[in-house]
C-alpha cells in the first residue's frame, strides 16, 4: 500500500472513531497533497509526499515555538497534537551520528577540502537525508565537519 492510500485509510478510521484532531489534520494533509499534484500536474511520488508531510510538520514546530513565546499554550497544544498525527506518516528521523556519517561519505564523494566545498557536499547529502533530518541542522553539521 502506498503512503497516500495509508493516509486515506487513516481518515476513515478517524471518522469512525470520532477523533476530530486526527481527522482535521489528515484532511489538511490530503488537501495540501492535492494542491501539490494540481501544481505539478501529475501524481506525487512517495518522496514528494514525505517532503510535503515534513513541510507541514516543520510549520507546526515553528507555530508551537511562536505560540509558546506568545503564552498561548492552548494553541501550542493543538499544534503539538497535529504534529503527532503528521509524524505517524514520516520515516524515522536520523540520529545526529547517522547524519554525520552521511555527511562524511558525501565529503569523500565530493573530494571536499574545506568550507568552500559546502555547496557540493550539501548537493550530495540532502537527497540521502530527505524527510529524515532538518536541512538547517545538516548544513550546520556539514560546516562543522568541513571546518575541522
Amino acid at each position: 500500500m502506498d503512503l497516500k492510500t495509508d493516509i486515506k485509510e487513516a481518515v476513515k478510521v478517524a471518522m469512525k472513531s470520532g477523533d476530530a484532531v486526527t481527522l482535521s489534520t489528515l484532511r489538511l494533509l490530503l488537501a495540501a497533497l492535492q494542491n501539490e499534484e494540481i501544481r505539478l500536474r501529475r501524481e506525487l511520488v512517495p518522496e514528494e509526499i514525505q517532503r510535503s508531510i515534513a513541510t507541514l510538520g516543520k510549520q507546526r514546530t515553528e507555530a508551537i515555538d511562536l505560540y509558546r513565546k506568545g503564552r498561548r499554550d492552548d494553541l501550542a497544544q493543538k499544534e503539538e497534537a497535529e504534529l503527532v498525527v503528521l509524524k505517524r506518516f514520516l520515516p524515522q528521523p536520523l540520529s545526529e551520528d547517522e547524519v554525520k556519517s552521511l555527511i562524511r561519505v558525501s565529503i569523500a564523494e565530493a573530494s571536499a577540502k574545506g568550507i568552500q566545498d559546502l555547496g557540493k557536499v550539501m548537493k550530495l547529502v540532502m537527497p540521502k537525508v530527505a524527510g529524515r533530518s532538518d536541512g538547517k541542522r545538516v548544513n550546520e553539521l556539514a560546516k562543522a565537519l568541513l571546518s575541522d
